[in-house]
C-alpha cells in the first residue's frame, strides 16, 4: 500500500499532516506493507523558482509525480491523502490500480479549501460562480496566488482529476459528506470514514493510560477551580476573537495555540483568560484531561471532527462546541459535551455545563473507543480499501473486453 502526502509547512502546524503519520503507523501495526511517498514544502520552497512551479503544476496538473516510487512497489491501493501543492494531478490517469483519497478539507472546491470568506460561510465557488474566488482573492488573500487554484477548479467538482478518478473517496464527516454531495461528486464513491486519534502515535499506549488515569484523577475533585481550554490556530475562521470577546469574567480558560490574531487575543483576553502559546502535541495531551472542557468556536464548516476534539474525548474530556461545525454534529449525535448557538448563549451553557462535564467524562472515553478508535479506523479503511481493488478490477477487465473486441 502506498500514502500520497505533500506536506504542509511547517510554519503552519497541520492536524491533517499529523493524521497521515498517523494512519500509516496503524496501518503497518495492523500488518500491511505501507510506503509512504511524500513530499515536503519544508524543503522544496528553498528551491529557486518554486512559487513558480508550483502555482504551473497546481493550474495545469502537470509536473512531480510519484509514479516512478508507485511503478517500483506497485502496491494494491494508492490512498491519495493531499496533492496540493507540490504533486500534480496527471499521474492519476496513467496509474491503473485502486484509487482511494482522503479529502481532509474543501480544497478541490474552494481556493481557501475552508469554505469560509469574510467572516461567513461561503460556497459560491462550487455552487455555480468559479470565479469568485479568484475576484476575492481567497488563497492566501492575493489574487495571483489565487488564480492557480481557481483555473484548477473551473469545472467543477465532479470534474476534479482527484476526485474523479479515486475509486472511493473518504469523508471525514457527515457535514462534509453532505456538502460534496451537493457540489456534484457521486454519493456511490463516498465512504464515511472518521479521522481516530491515539496519544502520539497508536504505537504509545502509555499515552493513552497515562492520559485516562489523569481524567480519572480530575473526575475525582470538585471541578470549582477547573479550567476550560481552547487548541488551534489564532485566525479569523477558528472564532477566537468573538469567544474571547463573549467569555465570562468569572470563567478561567487557557488558550494554546499561536496564529495571525495573536496580538489581538492578549488585547482582548481577560484577567482569566491565559494565552499559553503554541505547545508541542505531547505536551497538549498531557495537559488535556486536567480541564474541565475543551473549548471549540470554529465559525467555518470544519470538514472534519478536529483532532483535539477527538484527544480530548479520549482523555474523558467533554467538548463546548458551537453550532455549524462537524465538531458539533459529532456532540450532538454522541452527548459528549454541549453545543451553543452564539456569544448570547455562552455564558449559560458554560454555567450548564459546568454541572454536566463532570459526569460526562467516561461517556467522552466510551464514544471515543467505539468512534474514533485505532481499531475502528483500520477496519473500515480496509473495507473501503477491498472496495477500491474491486471497482478497479472490475474496470480493468471491462477495458481488456473492449479492446479485445
Amino acid at each position: 500500500m502506498a500514502l500520497v502526502h505533500s506536506f504542509y509547512s511547517s510554519r503552519q502546524p497541520s492536524g491533517e499532516n499529523a493524521a497521515v503519520l498517523d494512519q500509516a503507523e496503524a496501518l503497518r501495526a495492523a500488518g500491511h506493507d505501507v510506503t509512504l511517498i511524500a513530499a515536503h514544502t519544508d524543503a522544496l520552497e528553498a528551491e529557486p523558482g518554486y512559487t513558480l512551479r508550483a502555482a504551473v503544476r497546481v493550474a495545469t496538473g502537470r509536473g512531480r509525480s510519484p509514479l516512478a516510487e508507485l511503478r517500483r512497489i506497485s502496491p494494491d491501493v494508492v490512498h491519495v491523502h493531499n496533492l496540493f501543492p507540490n504533486f500534480a494531478t496527471d499521474w492519476l490517469d496513467r496509474w491503473p490500480g485502486a484509487v482511494v483519497a482522503t479529502l481532509h478539507n474543501y480544497r478541490p472546491v474552494c481556493a481557501a479549501a475552508t469554505l469560509f470568506r469574510d467572516g461567513k460561510v461561503c460556497t459560491a465557488c462550487p455552487d455555480g460562480d468559479r470565479w469568485t474566488g479568484l475576484r476575492q482573492g481567497c488563497y492566501r488573500g492575493r489574487r495571483g496566488a489565487t488564480l492557480p487554484l481557481t483555473w484548477a477548479g473551473r469545472r467543477g467538482a465532479a470534474a476534479h482529476p482527484l476526485l474523479r478518478r479515486a475509486q472511493r473517496l473518504v469523508m471525514l464527516s457527515e457535514r462534509s459528506r453532505d456538502l460534496y454531495l451537493r457540489f456534484g461528486v457521486p454519493q456511490e464513491k463516498l465512504a464515511l470514514v472518521p479521522n481516530f486519534v491515539g496519544f502520539g502515535s497508536p504505537a504509545a499506549p502509555e499515552d493513552r493510560t497515562a492520559a485516562a488515569s489523569g481524567a480519572d484523577r480530575v473526575a475525582r475533585v470538585s471541578g470549582a477551580a477547573a479550567r476550560w481550554v481552547y487548541v488551534g490556530r489564532l485566525s479569523e475562521e477558528k472564532g477566537i476573537l468573538p469567544l474571547l470577546r463573549s467569555w465570562p469574567d468569572n470563567e478561567p480558560l487557557d488558550v494554546i495555540g499561536s496564529g495571525p490574531l495573536e496580538s489581538a487575543c492578549r488585547e482582548t483576553a481577560d484577567g482569566g483568560v491565559r494565552l499559553l502559546g503554541a505547545l508541542p502535541r505531547r505536551e497538549i495531551i498531557a495537559r488535556l484531561p486536567q480541564y474541565m472542557g475543551l473549548v471549540f468556536p470554529s465559525v467555518c464548516p470544519e470538514s472534519a471532527t478536529a483532532l483535539v476534539c477527538q484527544e480530548a474525548l479520549a482523555a474523558g474530556v467533554p467538548v463546548l462546541a458551537l453550532a455549524g461545525s462537524a465538531a458539533a454534529d459529532s456532540v450532538r449525535r454522541d452527548g459528549t459535551g454541549a453545543v451553543y448557538g452564539g456569544p448570547a448563549e455562552l455564558p449559560h451553557t458554560l454555567t450548564m455545563a459546568r454541572e454536566r462535564f463532570p459526569l460526562l467524562r467516561e461517556r467522552c472515553r466510551r464514544v471515543h473507543a467505539e468512534r474514533y478508535s485505532v481499531r475502528s479506523w483500520t477496519a473500515a479503511m480496509e473495507a473501503v480499501y477491498a472496495q477500491a481493488q474491486a471497482h478497479a478490477a472490475g474496470r480493468r477487465s471491462a477495458g481488456a473486453a473492449e479492446q479485445a473486441c
